[in-house]
Order: C-alpha cells, then structure tokens, then sequence
C-alpha cells in the first residue's frame, strides 16, 4: 500500500507560524525517509491554527529539504487565484523540481466570504468565480502545456490568435489532481477524465457514492486513461489507544467548534483539550470525528487504515497526522506527529 501526507500546518497555542514551519518541515523529511509517496499543503486563510495559506511557497521550501517525496498542494482553492498566477507557479515548480510536482485544485474558498473577497480583489467576479471553475481547470491546464493557449482578440488588435505560456519552454508539467468533498467534483473529474481525491478526512459523507460515481463516468483522457483516485483520513498513531485518542481531541473539538460557528484560536494543548466542555452540538461533531478517524495503536491504525483501502478500493491513503501536543514540549517540534508517520509506516511498509 502506498501512504501518502496531508498537511494544514496547524499552529499550536504554544508555537509561533516560524515554529509550526519548522515543524512542517521536519514531518515533510520523516516522509521522505520513511518512503511516503506525497506529501501535500493544504490552502486556508485567515484561520488561526492553519498556516497554510500559500501552498506554492511552502511547496518550494519543502522540496530543497527532501529528495525523493513528490510535493502538491492538496489543495489549491482555483476560484481565489487567475489561473494564468496559479499555473506560472507550479509550472515554475515543475521546473525547478521535474517529476516530484502535484497540483491539486479544489473549488472551496478554503475560508470565510470576507477573506475570499479580498483574496480575489477589484477582479473578483464573486460566484461567478465558482460558476466559471471548469474553465478555469481547463485553461490552468492548457497554459501549464508546452503549446500555450490561444487567446483569441479582436481583429482590429491581432490579426492572428495571441498565444499564453505558463513558461517559456516546458519539458514536463506536473500532474493534475481534482479535490472534491461532493458529487460535483466527482462528476467533473470523471467528465474531464482527471485523477481524483475525496476529501474523507473532512467530510466523511457520501465517499463510497462519489468514488463510484467517478469510477462509472470516467472519459479517458490524455492526463488519465483510467480512473486514478484515493482518499484523505484524519490520523494519530500513539504507543497506547488512549494516548492518541488525547493527542486526537483538540483536533475534534476545534472541528465541533468550527461546524457549530463557534470563535476559532489556535489548537489547543492535550491537558487545556481534555479541561474543555462542549456544548451538545459541539461533542456531537467531536464524537462522529472520532469515529471516521484512524486513531489507536500501530496494529489497530494500520488495521484502520487496510480496512479503508479494502472498502473504497484504493492503493493509496493520505493521512492527514493531527495529533496536538502535551504542555512543556519542544515548540518547534511536532513530536506525535511524527511518531504518527513513523508508527505507521512500520506497520504498513
């Protein structure tokens, strides 16, 4: 089975943004020395415990400290940038670092309606920025490619079609990959013949139907003659079941918080966690997290993790490792992260 990492960045209540990037960055080499196959950045603003706002700079940074890993976003959110921008970069990316490249592109804003407005500036063209997104996959694809794309102007200014290049001389482009947490995204992957991820790890609804509905609609294309998917989980790997149900909760309770629109801060500390009291709406997203979570010992994460793979037919798992950590530890270190990969991967390699 090939294992994969999603990463959000999340930023403690003890660590600075600096201190959760040296953290990132140290999980991104126990990856790459473990053998994980990706590892990808999430996209999300203005939220307190995620530092991942800009996936292309922190895809950069993480690929001059690894060798082998291929490094993605996971995903970009397409309606918050021109995608003539987004694929400048990853083109640039694939460039600097042929074959390792991914680019993952989701619809979601990945934040709140204000951000997203400034996110997107006086060219903002609001939902009809979401409403343009299979075009705008289209056109991030065509200018990633070594022909360009033909801007067609009026004759008065060009006699013939204007060509656009995400750079001057492509040899490889990175591989593309749709995210999606809904039947939309599924249909369209499978319309546009795209390799496709369900973002389990989020939702946790409707995996099974969105697969198959993939699966059954799928168009060969020139990026995918045949349907290439897998799944995101949320996961934390400890010696004792108990102690990665504890390095797991801040994590719960911040997604209770979340859903039920409570104010978010940075993730809390294990002992701060466990003092907490939510209300009933709030433990009730804590609760069905836990239960869609791979979370226990070795055996029984590596168990979890075989089981889901058998049940949506996939070779492949992302985790996404979002164990907290326990007060008096180093802040520049993400320890049970770690230990989540390294867990992991000496039961399942």
């Amino acid at each position: 089975m090939r294992l994969s990492v999603l990463d959000l960045i999340p930023v403690r209540t003890d660590q600075s943004t600096a201190a959760a990037l040296t953290a990132t960055t140290h999980l991104a080499q126990t990856a790459d020395r473990l053998g994980y196959t990706r590892y990808w950045i999430a996209e999300h603003h203005n939220m307190p415990a995620v530092a991942a706002t800009s996936p292309p700079v922190v895809i950069a940074h993480l690929a001059a400290h690894t060798a082998q890993l291929r490094l993605g976003s996971g995903g970009v959110m397409l309606p918050n940038h021109a995608p003539l921008a987004v694929a400048e970069q990853f083109a640039l990316l694939e460039a600097a670092h042929p074959g390792r490249i991914d680019l993952g592109i989701g619809r979601a804003p990945g934040s709140d309606p204000v951000t997203s407005l400034a996110l997107r500036g006086a060219a903002g063209r609001g939902d009809r920025d979401i409403e343009a997104f299979p075009q705008y996959l289209d056109d991030v694809v065509a200018l990633m490619g070594a022909r360009g794309v033909r801007v067609q102007l009026p004759r008065d200014l060009l006699r013939e079609g204007y060509v656009l290049k995400a750079t001057p001389a492509a040899v490889t482009e990175p591989r593309l990959w749709l995210l999606g947490s809904s039947m939309y995204s599924a249909h369209l992957a499978a319309a546009k013949g795209l390799p496709y991820v369900f973002a389990h790890h989020f939702s946790g609804h409707g995996t099974a139907e969105a697969l198959a509905v993939y699966r059954d609609e799928f168009q060969p294309s020139d990026l995918a003659s045949q349907p290439i998917t897998f799944l995101t989980v949320n996961a934390v790997v400890a010696e004792t079941t108990d102690e990665a149900k504890a390095l797991l909760l801040p994590q719960l309770q911040m997604m209770g918080r979340l859903h039920t629109g409570q104010p978010l801060g940075a993730l809390d500390l294990v002992e701060d966690a466990q003092a907490t009291r939510m209300t009933p709406q709030a433990e009730a997203v804590v609760q069905a997290g836990l239960q869609r979570a791979v979370v226990g010992s070795p055996t029984e994460a590596a168990d979890q993790v075989r089981a889901l793979a058998q049940e949506f037919d996939v070779d492949e798992v992302m985790v996404n490792p979002v164990a907290s950590a326990r007060r008096g530890g180093e802040p520049s270190a993400a320890t049970a992260r770690d230990a989540t990969l390294e867990l992991l991967a000496k039961e399942l390699f």
